[in-house]
């Protein structure tokens, strides 16, 4: 298993790191392929040491980056709630966490704030939203399930769905009382945008911490594995299924909550990408976390390379497009016999 996770891994990284290359050679302004490549490796700088194609490629490296982890993150997120909660429909948009994420940023726009503010706004959001959820389902996370049909994913995903309403209901409302100067900023990162990300640093900080919560969370897999199996049987073979589920599900808000910061509410990422790994590789944890959030990220980039290029020199949102591809694998899923993974 470890040599069959290693491949995909591979496979999967090798995709991610031309898809990047991609990026930095696809534009208004062509790049070629190696010099693309050595900019990659120098963290943005041209080869020639020509300033226009250094600043060409510091932006469009910054832009790849945090694409990269917001895909990532996203799928992450989504693997790990999708086998927790024993659901290929749930993602974080499903349970309202980037929902809380998206209010807590528009907000802050509306107030005339950007940057780091909006940023820390919707990670504040998206916190908000986890702690709600506790409330609401508090008995369904927090207790050992005795009876594989008790209903409690169902009632997870419910007050999930109830609470993404809310928040859709609050967006709904910022945009209304929202100053016509400020609409198009919060229309475009609503609909998620990488416009803003112009900072190698940033990009590389957000990549860094995608790694590290992909880290935390594989340490589980197998956990995940057993539980998928009912929280008695997970129980007897020595998980704590309530501690996994705190351990991780906290991982996952903050995956989400971090990525909605870093771009905006970039949806059905978090579904996409673990549903097609499954239907590739298979339901086994422990090639569906790390697989999974390496081809959200090689996603996420090739949506934004696309973003920018299709229609050039206007930008398309992101989201925009990952919805194009997400909404038709939802629904394709939904009719499906039975939704668990």
């Amino acid at each position: 298993m470890r040599f069959r996770t290693a491949v995909v891994v591979g496979i999967l990284g090798c995709g991610l790191a031309l898809a990047v290359l991609g990026a930095l050679a696809v534009g208004s302004v062509y790049l070629n392929p190696v010099a693309a490549l050595r900019g990659m490796i120098s963290g943005g700088q041209a080869a020639d040491g020509s300033s226009l194609a250094s600043a060409i490629l510091g932006l469009r490296l910054a832009r790849a980056l945090a694409g990269a982890a917001v895909g990532g993150l996203l799928a992450l997120a989504g693997a790990i709630l999708q086998g927790l909660l024993r659901n290929a429909l749930a993602d974080p948009y499903v349970l309202g966490v980037s929902g809380g994420g998206s209010c807590g940023a528009l907000g802050a726009l509306a107030l005339g704030l950007g940057g780091m503010a909006a940023a820390l706004a919707a990670a504040a959001g998206a916190t908000a939203a986890l702690a709600v959820l506790f409330v609401l389902a508090h008995r369904a996370l927090f207790s050992i399930d005795l009876h594989a049909e008790s209903g409690r994913d169902d009632t997870i995903l419910l007050a999930g769905t109830m609470l993404a309403s809310a928040c859709s209901a609050a967006i709904a409302v910022a945009l209304a009382f929202a100053p016509d100067g400020r609409l198009r900023t919060m229309v475009f990162w609503l609909m998620g945008d990488l416009g803003g990300a112009h900072r190698i640093g940033v990009g590389a900080a957000a990549v860094c911490v995608w790694i590290g919560l992909l880290l935390l969370a594989t340490r589980d897999a197998d956990a995940v594995n057993r539980i998928a199996a009912g929280d008695l049987l997970a129980f007897t073979q020595g998980v704590e299924p309530v501690a996994l589920r705190r351990r991780l599900i906290g991982v996952a808000a903050a995956a989400a909550g971090i990525a909605v910061s870093l771009a905006g509410a970039v949806g059905f990422v978090g579904f996409v990408a673990p549903h097609l790994v499954r239907r590739f590789w298979g339901p086994d944890a422990r090639i569906v976390l790390p697989a999974a959030s390496l081809l959200g990220a090689a996603l996420v980039v090739v949506a934004d390379t696309l973003a920018r290029t299709l229609v050039a020199p206007m930008s398309l949102p992101v989201g925009a497009l990952t919805a194009l591809v997400g909404v038709p694998v939802f629904l394709w899923q939904l009719r499906r016999p039975g939704s668990a993974p």
